[in-house]
């Protein structure tokens, strides 16, 4: 499932985050380690005034009982969208599922998946959830 690029959901604001991490992979390349980057993408993305929560803590449900467990995505930002961080070669399958579990679990509408650790470029990809239907990778 393709959306029309009008049709984004949250456009401005995924715009703007976008703008963060392309900042700091300009900056900084593909050469550190996770933490750095989550380190100066939470300086980027406050410089640049975009509302964030840094690793929240998201309750997880069984029926209609609260689990213990949690999950902490990397960041929350404009209180709507999601934001999963790597430092890796390349995006695998096991970080796409990470992402869409944390969209089924806060029941939030968009996720971006970014990879500062891939040359010569950096990896994103978008990750819509649907209620209705399901959750759509569009990269």
């Amino acid at each position: 499932m393709h959306e029309m690029k009008s049709d984004l959901i949250f456009k401005e604001e995924s715009y703007a985050i976008m703008g963060a991490y392309f900042e700091v992979y300009k900056t900084m390349g593909p050469e550190f380690l996770e933490g750095v980057y989550q380190e100066c993408l939470a300086i980027e993305l406050t410089t640049r005034g975009i509302p964030l929560i840094e690793n929240p803590r998201l309750k997880l449900m069984f029926k209609e009982t609260s689990l213990q467990q949690t999950y902490e995505p990397d960041f929350f930002c404009y209180g709507e969208i999601l934001l999963e961080i790597k430092a890796v070669k390349n995006l695998i399958d096991d970080f796409r599922t990470q992402t869409i579990n944390y969209l089924k679990t806060t029941k939030k509408q968009l996720a971006l998946l970014v990879n500062f650790g891939h040359y010569p470029q950096l990896e994103y990809e978008r990750f819509v959830h649907d209620p209705l239907s399901s959750v759509s990778r569009i990269s």
